[in-house]
């Protein structure tokens, strides 16, 4: 008969689920049951549940024994500090003597449960450390506004070096167009021109004739001109 596991530590409100497992070399049929006990400072054991081979299942208050023969199972329900000790199980078969046996020992350690956080306190964490998303943004938007301010401080550095004043922008100046009088002259051509056919020459000469201004006739004009 064996006890399994050997050591088993869970904290209060928890269930411990230990294994006990039979090898019987002439199971002929006969009746036997498996006994649980405890024993707390190596003192006398104490009998705490009991199941029969044809039962497969029994339940109390602290207890759950399942058989799935040929392995036993035991489960501590809702565990408290006090649970702790050592566990093991005892095979009995009826009609039979000297057919006790017993199994080794188990310890289970319950130790206490853990504290709770209140649920007031999430919230106010959750507050005080903003998300990774919002911690992003922010870091961009400082360095958008660091690279804004170099640029300003770097182009009034510039034009400061040049001239110490921003330039005035000029107003465009239009283009004027202006008017010359000049006296064209035609000179000709000194070498005089061979002609491989004898044709007649079409000389056309041009030329500008300026009329004078007419002055008004007077009565005295008028008397002379008819004289």
């Amino acid at each position: 008969v064996t006890f399994f596991p050997a050591v088993l530590t869970l904290p209060a409100g928890d269930s411990a689920t230990f294994f006990c497992n039979i090898s019987m070399e002439n199971d002929s049929g006969s009746e036997y049951s498996i006994n649980w006990y405890k024993e707390i400072n190596h003192s006398q054991a104490q009998k705490i549940a009991e199941i029969s081979r044809n039962n497969p299942q029994m339940k109390t208050d602290k207890y759950l024994l399942t058989n799935h023969t040929p392995a036993f199972k035991i489960e501590i329900l809702n565990l408290h500090q006090n649970d702790s000790g050592s566990y093991y199980c005892g095979l009995i078969a009826f009609f039979e003597p000297d057919k006790v046996m017993e199994s080794n020992r188990s310890h289970l350690v319950v130790t206490a449960a853990p504290v709770k956080t209140n649920a007031t306190d999430e919230p106010e964490t959750e507050e005080s450390n903003p998300p990774d998303h919002v911690k992003a943004m922010l870091l961009g938007i400082l360095l958008l506004v660091g690279v804004i301010v170099l640029l300003i401080f770097g182009y009034h550095t510039v034009t400061y070096r040049r001239g110490g004043t921003i330039p005035e922008e000029k107003p465009p100046v239009l283009p004027m167009s202006t008017m010359d009088y000049g006296v064209l002259e035609f000179q000709r051509d000194p070498c005089p021109c061979v002609l491989t056919e004898t044709q007649p020459v079409d000389q056309t000469e041009y030329a500008t004739i300026v009329f004078p201004e007419e002055k008004p006739i007077t009565p005295e004009r008028r008397k002379k001109h008819q004289d």
